[in-house]
């Protein structure tokens, strides 16, 4: 039976084309596996490859709604600055945020800087991890198509998420296709050294 976890809630923050679906479904199964009651909403632009995409999970002893309310997030995990960002009205002073240090350009909208976009988020946040996961994945991988699994991997190895290294290892085997399983294995561990 689950530890004294009434609820546990994270928004995940991207865009269409970066595996939010597949790290929502990751974490809900291994969430299910410990025996906990788990809810999850995928929320704007699921159809758009690039467009914005958020994804609620909520995990605890019980938990009746999928939706992450405004200032009740425990994890905003953003897998683009930008984008991460745009889970601030998440976030209360105890958040934390894990966010993949990197930046995409925004069609007919204005891109901000690293510099501009880590000043805004000092404005309401002190708790902020900024992990260059796509670089990594790149340079150790040869891609960054998994810079989400090794977020999620290394929230799970840094105790931002109360859930067992072992129950999100069994996950990505249960969830990932057996094609791109070896990929998702070596992002797993990657993010544990």
């Amino acid at each position: 039976m689950p530890k004294n976890i009434d609820q546990f809630n994270i928004v995940i923050k991207g865009v269409g084309g970066q595996g939010l679906i597949t790290l929502l479904q990751i974490i809900a199964e291994a969430a299910l596996s410990e025996g906990y009651s788990v809810r999850t909403s995928e929320l704007h632009g699921l159809s758009q490859r690039g467009g914005s995409v958020e994804v609620h999970i909520r995990f605890g002893k019980k938990i009746y709604s999928p939706i992450v309310a405004q200032g009740k997030a425990d994890l905003i995990l953003g897998l683009e600055m930008q984008e991460g960002l745009r889970g601030a009205p998440f976030s209360n002073k105890k958040t934390k945020f894990l966010i993949n240090k990197q930046i995409n350009s925004i069609a007919l909208g204005k891109s901000f800087s690293e510099k501009e976009l880590l000043s805004i988020f000092k404005k309401f946040t002190g708790n902020i991890t900024l992990v260059p996961a796509s670089d990594i994945c790149r340079a150790k991988l040869g891609t960054d198509v998994v810079s989400g699994i090794y977020l999620i991997s290394l929230a799970v190895s840094k105790k931002l998420v109360p859930l067992k290294s072992a129950s999100v290892l069994k996950a990505i085997k249960k969830i990932i296709p057996a094609k791109y399983l070896e990929l998702n294995l070596k992002t797993f561990n990657l993010a544990k050294s």
